[in-house]
């Protein structure tokens, strides 16, 4: 099991989970992690800083497509064609570049919420609407509002659906009969559906991840997917994500995106992407083990320490939706957490209107870390 580094050494990280705020803090907001590199990773960007490998990224991607496909084949039963795919800077950029290509000036596109909250600010910058479609939660589980998406494709005000899959914040995988029911309500309306797949590799022990590109030839004919081991081996900084497609017009798509997109594309993410796909399979592994026990634990601290706060263990990713709503501490009580905590979450409102009450805690910390967030709230709580 992947252990975290301690926090004296975290706390000399400049990215911006540890630059964001103060000592005294705890930061459990933004999807970074607390574990070391995969030793593969590591290994072969030194090796390429020892060599002055410092330049642009090839056009082929440095292997990392290929890398991709291998795994995806290996984790999922899925082949996806590295000839159909081409990289680029990261999974927001894969989504703006192809709903420019995908959508006339102010078409809308669907989005469900409570979703990730940068999803509101990509689909105006690609020049579309967004038009939300929450998703649907029984009280027990959340999932697809298909009517609701059916009715919202039907009517014209939206031309598609951009799909967070698995779901972020919920750590919601997908099922694959949901998924194929997406594909014939889009297909039936001449849609597409661009899939941000980003968690994926993510998908913890007993669920099972359905690439969307797999579910039906519909999906292949009208499906993007945005792939990326930016959050699989916390590579956000080095910049490097996929834009696959299975063939067809979508392909055409892909394959025509400005060679600048992929020009950008940071060389150190694409071979660090290579290495974690090809060669980081262990080390992936035991970073879910230590994702999955967190996990459990936190299901534990909260029973035992802050009962009144509701929790749904997620099935994939390292994020945890918490709603802390019986706490009386407002529409945003991440601010409350903070103010007199000093724990860091991020804001459940950011996630959409279904977000109030609610904030976004990231599980991807050493157990220690992660008790000791739940003590300073639980006494914040206790304190009024």
């Amino acid at each position: 099991m992947t252990q975290a580094h301690p926090l004296d050494v975290l706390r000399r990280r400049g990215s911006e989970k540890w630059a964001a705020h103060p000592d005294d803090v705890l930061p459990l907001f933004v999807a970074e992690m607390d574990y070391p590199l995969a030793p593969a990773i590591t290994a072969a960007l030194r090796e390429a800083l020892e060599r002055g490998d410092t330049g642009y990224v090839h056009a082929s991607g440095g292997g990392a497509k290929e890398a991709f496909a291998g795994y995806a084949a290996d984790a999922w039963g899925w082949s996806p064609d590295p000839a159909l795919m081409r990289t680029a800077t990261d999974v927001s950029v894969v989504i703006v570049e192809a709903l420019r290509r995908l959508v006339e000036p102010g078409q809308g596109v669907i989005i469900t919420p409570p979703v990730y909250p940068p999803f509101f600010e990509l689909v105006p910058e690609a020049g579309a609407a967004v038009v939300e479609v929450p998703l649907l939660d029984d009280g027990t589980t959340h999932r697809l509002d298909l009517d609701g998406i059916d009715a919202a494709l039907a009517s014209g005000a939206a031309r598609g659906v951009l799909l967070c899959h698995p779901h972020n914040p919920l750590g919601l995988v997908h099922d694959r009969a949901d998924l194929a029911s997406l594909a014939e309500v889009v297909e039936r309306h001449g849609g597409f559906v661009l899939s941000d797949e980003i968690h994926a590799p993510l998908t913890h022990a007993g669920r099972t991840f359905t690439p969307y590109l797999s579910v039906s030839d519909a999906a292949r004919a009208h499906g993007i997917a945005a792939e990326s081991g930016s959050k699989a081996f916390n590579l956000a900084g080095l910049k490097c994500a996929l834009a696959v497609a299975a063939g067809g017009p979508m392909a055409e798509l892909v394959l025509g995106l400005p060679e600048e997109v992929t020009g950008r594309t940071g060389h150190f993410g694409a071979i660090a992407t290579r290495e974690g796909f090809a060669h980081g399979r262990d080390w992936l592994a035991g970073t879910i083990a230590a994702i999955e026990h967190n996990a459990d634990l936190l299901g534990r601290l909260l029973a035992d320490r802050l009962s009144q706060v509701r929790y749904r263990r997620p099935g994939a990713s390292y994020l945890a939706w918490l709603d802390l709503s019986a706490l009386g501490w407002g529409d945003d009580p991440a601010a409350r957490v903070l103010a007199d905590a000093r724990v860091a979450l991020t804001s459940g409102p950011d996630f959409g209107r279904q977000g109030a009450g609610f904030a976004r805690l990231n599980l991807a910390c050493s157990p220690e870390v992660l008790t000791e967030a739940v003590d300073r709230i639980a006494r914040a709580a206790a304190a009024g």
